[in-house]
């Protein structure tokens, strides 16, 4: 276009040749004489960006640091998990925003948040650590207490969890939902208690 206008066509006869309406290469040209090479560079089309963002800036690091922190029960939410319900009734109650819930999937997988499975094993389990114990602390344990003529007695402990194992939860990519309460009870048996 540019080229042809240079060699004296006319906007009409350019517009023909390359088949674009007689405005779009007016004011293509008007561009081009007003600013140069820059003046075709396109620009974004589209909206501008965060245009259609209904948080702030503070606002989402907000609920993402809630988030990240805080369990639902600790804040009085009837949840167990961060699930995209639960950040919906968040927003809505510390930013005054009514969002739903699709929105709400965007814009946890915009801060990186994908739903994670809350980990199964316990985190202080070490498979080394519990195979050396099997093939050289207990068998010495139990040459002592042959011995020694003494007994062993056996200790189990066992966790009651409010955490739901099956459901998934929103947390930053890769990290597992957060810790929840946790009672602990033990019990210890030996020979003598028919065991």
């Amino acid at each position: 276009m540019i080229r042809a206008w240079k060699r004296e066509c006319n906007r009409r006869q350019i517009a023909a040749e390359i088949r674009l309406s007689y405005s779009a290469v007016r004011a293509t040209l008007n561009s081009y004489k007003k600013h140069g090479a820059q003046g075709l560079e396109s620009g974004r089309r589209g909206r501008p960006v965060q245009s259609s963002r209904k948080l702030t800036d503070e606002q989402e690091q907000l609920i993402r640091k809630m988030i990240q922190e805080k369990r639902p029960e600790q804040l009085k939410m009837d949840f167990a998990l961060w699930t995209r319900a639960a950040v919906m009734l968040l927003i809505e109650r510390e930013c005054g925003v009514k969002m739903v819930v699709r929105t709400v999937g965007k814009l946890l997988q915009r801060w990186g948040f994908t739903p994670e499975k809350q980990i199964r094993r316990a985190y202080e389990q070490n498979p080394v650590a519990i195979q050396e114990w099997l093939d050289e602390t207990y068998p010495a344990i139990a040459e002592r207490v042959t011995s020694e003529c003494a007994e062993v007695h056996w200790v189990d402990e066992t966790a009651i969890v409010n955490t739901d194992v099956h459901g998934r939860g929103f947390a930053p990519r890769g990290q597992t939902t957060a810790a929840r309460g946790r009672w602990n009870a033990a019990k210890a048996i030996n020979d003598l208690d028919g065991n």
